[in-house]
């Protein structure tokens, strides 16, 4: 029966991920932090989301002043710069 914990421990991690960039078109800040975005979540097999914050009203009342803002499941993660490395960390914490 032990045998089989490392199995159980293995298969439960990476935990399942998602980043979300809140971005607005035209934005340049906004571009640097998708490129960092793709290539952190493309080197880590974490799926990623854009979403306008012009077309979604709560994101736009939350985080107007503060785009592009990157959320790790939901959280805020960062906004305006995105850090590669902090990004990196905080997806293999």
């Amino acid at each position: 029966m032990a045998g089989m914990s490392p199995f159980f421990r293995r298969r439960s991690e990476p935990r399942a991920r998602l980043v979300t960039l809140v971005r607005k078109p035209g934005c340049h800040l906004c571009d640097d932090a998708q490129a960092v975005v793709e290539k952190v979540c493309g080197d880590l097999g974490v799926p990623w989301e854009p979403k306008d914050i012009t077309e979604d009203r709560e994101l736009h009342d939350r985080y107007w002043e503060q785009i592009p803002v990157v959320l790790i499941d939901g959280e805020q993660h960062t906004f305006w710069r995105v850090n590669e490395e902090r990004l990196r960390r905080a997806l293999t914490e």
